[in-house]
């Protein structure tokens, strides 16, 4: 699942609007609605707001956010999923 995919998901299960959400992001209704269709990237710090407001696992939206910069950057890579794998391997040595 994107990002935009999930915030629409959950937008919608709280019966909140396009416009509020924009609203409290302080950006127009047409950028939030690119935001939630994956045409135009969030801001860390609106993934975390939006976290708040709509109740969400902060966690799990920077995972998900995240994930999607990381799809967008390697995509038309060829050796992507080998890049992927030695980036992989060098975060888990920085864990310990």
């Amino acid at each position: 699942m994107h990002f935009g995919e999930r915030i629409r998901e959950l937008r919608e299960s709280q019966g909140l609007l396009q416009r509020q959400l924009a609203a409290s992001l302080e950006i127009d209704t047409p950028m939030f609605s690119k935001i939630e269709r994956g045409e135009r990237k969030a801001k860390r710090e609106q993934v975390e707001l939006l976290a708040s407001l709509l109740h969400a696992n902060l966690s799990d939206l920077l995972r998900i956010w995240l994930a999607d910069q990381i799809i967008d950057l390697v995509k038309d890579e060829p050796q992507a999923s080998e890049a992927l794998k030695t980036a992989l391997k060098e975060i888990k040595k920085d864990e310990h």
